[in-house]
């Protein structure tokens, strides 16, 4: 028996074989993204999970996972979660400071559009080139350490700097902590109504005033969820801090790629571990910031 329709209720409307079609081509345009995202995402991600839990001979285990509790694994990690969040806070205070002044303050607007070009670019340079650019600038011999002796005569190295150190890496990732901080915070600068200013200096607020109990409320998921990506980003960094500091710096990803390379302990499944603690140390962040960004979202609409 044949469902009785309501009343002024119009038929399904058919979707033509031609449109279904090129509905299912449109995948196609897609294919590549997926199949990348496959073979050197998805597919490595599982294979690394599965080995933490397992033994050489393949069979299920949790030792992998409770060798990371060893002291050596523990202070690399340590080390790693504070060179994280200095760059990550230190970027994210500088950054947000460059992106204020290029949206909300009184610089030409001619500014914003180059300096958005090489954030783009910086955010995205690391590795050999940035670890050899800051040895050539604030190594022993560098640029800069040169120039401030030579005409200040004042010696950086004696004075307690280090570019080999952990300050060092930290100044090294701000090279590229910066830019991707202001990058993303500008967006959300930029949807900061103007009428909310208005509001709030009519009905007698400060400057002060308005940001801390209106912009930086509104702000605040935004800029948290931000720190968190910058932390991500730097605490899965290994092409720079490797370059730049060699083993003098036991960080987690220096560890995992002596761990995997078989040069230590040769215990690949070991080094499968300390990259299963990395996944899920930058997978709890990224996921905490895009719930962070989805809610500063709805106010900046």
């Amino acid at each position: 028996m044949s469902a009785i329709s309501e009343p002024g209720a119009l038929p399904p409307v058919p979707v033509p074989a031609t449109e279904r079609k090129r509905m299912s081509l449109d995948w196609l345009g897609v294919m590549p993204f997926i199949i990348f995202a496959v073979l050197f995402l998805i597919w490595p991600t599982i294979y690394l999970v599965a080995g933490a839990f397992q033994d050489n001979e393949g069979n299920l285990t949790l030792a992998n996972i409770a060798n990371l509790f060893q002291p050596s694994i523990m202070d690399a990690y340590w080390i790693s979660i504070k060179i994280s969040l200095a760059s990550a806070l230190l970027g994210a205070l500088i950054g947000f400071c460059i992106a204020a002044a290029i949206t909300l303050g009184g610089l030409p607007g001619w500014i914003r559009s180059p300096l958005m070009t090489f954030s783009g670019v910086a955010s995205n340079f690391a590795g050999v080139p940035l670890a050899f650019a800051f040895l050539a600038t604030l190594g022993r011999t560098g640029l800069v350490t040169s120039f401030l002796f030579n005409v200040f005569g004042f010696n950086l190295y004696a004075h307690g700097f280090n570019l080999l150190s952990f300050w060092g890496l930290t100044i090294t990732y701000l090279y590229f902590q910066i830019p991707l901080m202001i990058l993303i915070i500008t967006p959300a600068l930029d949807g900061l109504k103007r009428e909310w200013k208005e509001a709030a200096l009519i009905l007698g607020a400060t400057g002060p005033q308005y940001w801390r109990m209106v912009a930086f409320p509104i702000l605040w998921p935004a800029l948290l969820g931000t720190i968190l990506l910058l932390f991500a980003n730097s605490f899965g960094a290994i092409a720079t801090a490797y370059a730049l500091t060699g083993s003098s710096l036991s960080i987690v990803p220096i560890v995992l790629f002596a761990q995997i390379r078989g040069d230590v302990l040769q215990d690949p499944h070991l080094g499968y571990a300390l990259a299963f603690g990395m996944i899920v140390i930058t997978g709890v962040s990224n996921a905490i910031y895009i719930w962070m960004r989805a809610r500063s979202e709805k106010w900046l609409k």
